[in-house]
């Protein structure tokens, strides 16, 4: 094996001034960023970075995705030049640590994909992907009983009471947030291109106390993004114990490869 190996974040369709861009990058592991161009169509790009090879090979991976702290790290870098390079152009984003062992391997990467990736950033051209999670916290309904309510009540009475209404609650916080992502989907009908379905965010991926019910993403042409935005972040109103997050816009993450459980109307799929 060679002392390095490549490291790919995207594919890219050339623009004006994207090999500055690129060329500013700092990528993974330190690494400077540079574009390298299919032979089937010259404006089809490829951004790599030359890595150590001792820390990607599939042992030293095994290892280092038990390492949170150099896979944040690796993670870090590898979205910061994504979204760098899709604020100039439309963009394909690659799997996490995908690696080619030489130019010759990325560029026969490249190549023999270069037709369905020409189509594919064609239909994500002008768009980009809002992150929605709704989150349910029961806790912040109230069901204690009204003053004198439980007062003639035994004490296990009074808690099987108590108990009720708290389930009550609960229940009806998880019916609001039924609501708020219907609303979305409504929204995400009249504005969006396509939605992926991630699975909800739990243990220590979990940003927040409350239950993180809903984790979407959407793709949105940047004419839309404005409505679908202000639309979604009213999905809560009226709602107790619901909270609606929306995030981005990022690159399409979700819609760069097609994923188990999206909707994506764009169609066609990176190999």
């Amino acid at each position: 094996m060679s002392d390095q190996v490549l490291y790919a974040y995207a594919v890219a369709r050339d623009a004006d001034g994207l090999a500055d861009v690129a060329g500013a990058l700092t990528g993974v592991a330190g690494a400077s960023v540079r574009l390298m161009a299919s032979t089937r169509d010259d404006r089809l790009l490829l951004a790599v970075s030359s890595v150590p090879a001792d820390d990607f090979h599939e042992a030293a991976l095994k290892r280092h995705l038990e390492d949170l702290d150099w896979l944040e790290a690796v993670a870090r870098a590898h979205h910061v030049v994504i979204d760098a390079l899709a604020a100039r152009t439309t963009v394909l984003p690659m799997r996490l640590a995908t690696v080619y062992l030489d130019d010759d391997g990325a560029r026969r990467a490249l190549d023999s994909g270069a037709g369905t990736f020409g189509e594919r950033l064609e239909r994500l051209a002008g768009h980009l992907e809002w992150g929605v999670k709704i989150y349910a916290d029961p806790a912040a309904a109230s069901a204690a009983p009204a003053p004198g309510e439980a007062a003639d009540l035994s004490p296990g009475r009074a808690y099987l009471r108590q108990r009720r209404a708290q389930q009550g609650v609960r229940d009806d916080v998880y019916r609001a947030a039924g609501v708020a992502a219907e609303r979305v989907e409504a929204a995400g009908r009249r504005h969006a291109a396509g939605r992926a379905r991630h699975r909800v965010q739990q243990g220590a991926l979990a940003a927040s106390a409350d239950e993180n019910v809903l984790n979407d993403a959407y793709l949105v042409h940047a004419d839309r993004a404005q409505a679908f935005r202000a639309e979604v972040a009213q999905a809560a109103d009226g709602l107790t114990g619901v909270r609606v997050e929306v995030t981005g816009p990022w690159a399409p993450y979700s819609f760069a490869t097609p994923a188990a459980g999206s909707d994506d109307s764009t169609g066609g799929a990176a190999p």
